[in-house]
């Protein structure tokens, strides 16, 4: 059944903080926010979106260096200081003539578990809160900003034949 999901994805739909980050965040004095996110996982990211898969970050979170991270690995459906998840997702579905069956979630807390439900693979890391885990189909044995995005998306592509990069460049992490 699992095997059968991955087969099916199209799409990968992540939030950012505590997903694509460890859920830090550092604040300057200045007020700034600072991340950090992994490069595989950008590898990872920047090779799907060249394999034409829809890739879409959702996330309450916010900030210019978001934005730019997501820019540098080719992904332009990015929707920062989300409020209503479900529905930025069901206008991205609409707009992007996809169906929910071929959307891969990856969430971590709370304010993911609405759209989770309504995705065809909800996943997770392996340090999401409860409920999350609860309604998730795959938890990845990695923790959020520690490979995680890596290892779905590698899982994904590998069973459909499509992992491997035969010309792979430094800057392909969008660093």
């Amino acid at each position: 059944m699992f095997l059968q999901k991955l087969k099916e994805i199209t799409t990968f739909i992540f939030d950012v903080d505590g997903v694509l980050t460890d859920g830090t965040v550092q604040v300057t004095d200045n007020g700034q926010s600072l991340r950090t996110f992994n490069i595989k996982d950008g590898y990872a990211m920047q090779l799907a979106v060249k394999r034409g898969y829809h890739i879409c970050i959702i996330s309450g979170g916010d900030g210019i260096a978001m934005g730019k991270r997501f820019f540098n690995l080719g992904i332009t459906d990015v929707f920062l200081g989300a409020g209503d998840k479900v529905a930025i997702f069901n206008q991205y579905l609409q707009d992007k003539n996809i169906i929910a069956e071929e959307v891969l979630y990856m969430g971590d807390d709370i304010p993911d578990l609405k759209v989770m439900k309504l995705v065809g693979l909800p996943t997770c890391p392996a340090d999401a809160v409860e409920e999350i885990k609860a309604i998730s189909k795959f938890i990845s044995p990695y923790k959020g900003g520690k490979t995680a995005v890596r290892d779905i998306i590698e899982k994904v592509m590998r069973v459909q034949g499509r992992w491997h990069d035969e010309n792979p460049k430094a800057s392909d992490s969008g660093v």
